[in-house]
């Protein structure tokens, strides 16, 4: 339950009868870990029926608990069905294969090669289902030297390059805190399901494989680092919070010991910086005329700003910048952000039901169509919820699902 001392979110229910743009998708995820979960997330929110296929432990997800809740599954897991099953069990490949009639994709996360070895590669899932898409998630991608190393979102993080651009020169290499790789596979897998989707159901094109390695779209969002060592013979600098490629753009500690994000990529912005700071003459000073030069120049520049930030609270800086049109806004932890009229005006995070909590805090669909909106339809599912529903709908018969639950192919909530 909240703590009396917490800011209180907006109440919001479960929608389960809304439909979405995706209403009558059926989706096999099989993946573990965040990205095919945050890929299968995407798409339930916007109406698809994403089946959960789970070991009998679990997925893994379940077992990253805080104070002993489920909350990284809570979050990725809304509005999916669980289908609990023994997947070393005789039966397991025979059950998997009834699940794939009439489903439009299937996600999963296995070392490169599992599939395979269990008798259901692209080949033999696309002879039963020829309009599937597969996605197959993975560190390093489905072929190439590196493909049947272990692909955890932290080894990419070091291997892309990202860890060695993050934190200050003085320090070590600093990883992200959060699973920034699995989270832009997932997105970036989220729009090629749908690319490859519309090739089927538009194009009268057939099922194919998607390959999603976790390191070819993190590269991806780190911008030209090849073409700038090339032009340069440079190695990109750990600088903090300043950008190598436009200044002025850093955070600033305010009176209050508080901070101030401070962003002026455009030439117009960064010389309204230099005015608004009452320090005009510097627009026409060599060192900060143009965006090169204030990147070359960019520790004198961040002084200048630095001081004239400090003499004044974060508010008072934030109203201060604002009033002359320049981009900066306040650096906020997370009681900052909940406290926000813009986060509570837009719903960004609003209380749920949850029956092992009361309420929980969910954050809204990250995305918002004016005439197909996505919603939230239903809380993460038990393990096992439901497994008998499922298998129902896969043909089996009342007794097939009794001897499937008896024998330990299957586990019912």
């Amino acid at each position: 339950m909240p703590q009396p001392d917490l800011p209180a979110l907006p109440k919001a229910d479960y929608t389960p009868g809304v439909p979405g743009p995706l209403s009558g998708l059926k989706v096999i995820d099989l993946s573990r870990l965040v990205a095919g979960n945050l890929l299968t997330q995407h798409l339930v929110d916007f109406g698809a029926d994403v089946i959960k296929v789970e070991p009998r432990e679990g997925d893994t997800l379940r077992h990253w608990r805080v104070k002993g809740v489920e909350t990284t599954w809570k979050i990725h897991s809304r509005g999916k069905r669980s289908l609990c099953m023994e997947f070393r069990h005789a039966g397991a490949v025979d059950l998997i294969r009834r699940l794939i009639p009439g489903a439009a994709m299937l996600v999963e996360s296995f070392r490169t090669g599992t599939l395979e070895s269990m008798g259901l590669g692209p080949e033999a899932l696309l002879a039963i289902e020829p309009r599937l898409v597969i996605v197959r998630v993975s560190g390093w991608g489905q072929d190439g030297p590196y493909c049947r190393r272990p692909g955890f979102g932290t080894l990419v993080e070091g291997f892309a390059g990202f860890a060695s651009m993050n934190g200050f020169a003085d320090r070590e290499p600093v990883l992200p805190p959060m699973y920034l790789a699995d989270s832009i596979a997932g997105l970036t897998g989220a729009f090629a399901a749908m690319a490859a989707l519309r090739e089927v159901e538009i194009n009268g094109g057939k099922g194919q494989v998607i390959d999603l390695p976790l390191l070819d779209p993190l590269y991806n969002s780190l911008g030209p680092q090849a073409a700038n060592y090339r032009l340069t013979g440079a190695v990109k600098p750990r600088t903090g919070s300043r950008s190598t490629g436009s200044a002025p753009r850093n955070v600033y500690r305010t009176k209050d010991d508080l901070w101030v994000a401070l962003s002026a990529s455009t030439q117009p912005m960064a010389m309204r910086v230099l005015r608004s700071i009452g320090r005009p003459e510097l627009c026409d000073d060599p060192r900060f005329q143009t965006n090169e030069q204030r990147v070359v120049h960019g520790v004198e520049l961040d002084d200048i700003i630095g001081a004239f930030v400090a003499e004044r609270t974060q508010a008072e800086n934030v109203a201060f910048f604002e009033q002359a049109e320049v981009t900066i806004g306040p650096v906020y932890d997370i009681t900052g952000f909940l406290a926000d009229p813009h986060v509570h005006a837009r719903a960004l995070v609003a209380d749920y039901p949850d029956e092992d909590m009361g309420q929980f805090p969910m954050h809204a669909v990250p995305v918002r169509l004016s005439g197909t909106p996505g919603a939230i339809r239903a809380p993460a599912p038990r393990l096992g919820q439901h497994t008998r529903e499922i298998l129902a709908e896969a043909g089996l018969t009342a007794a097939e699902i009794e001897a499937s639950l008896s024998n330990g192919l299957a586990r019912s909530d």
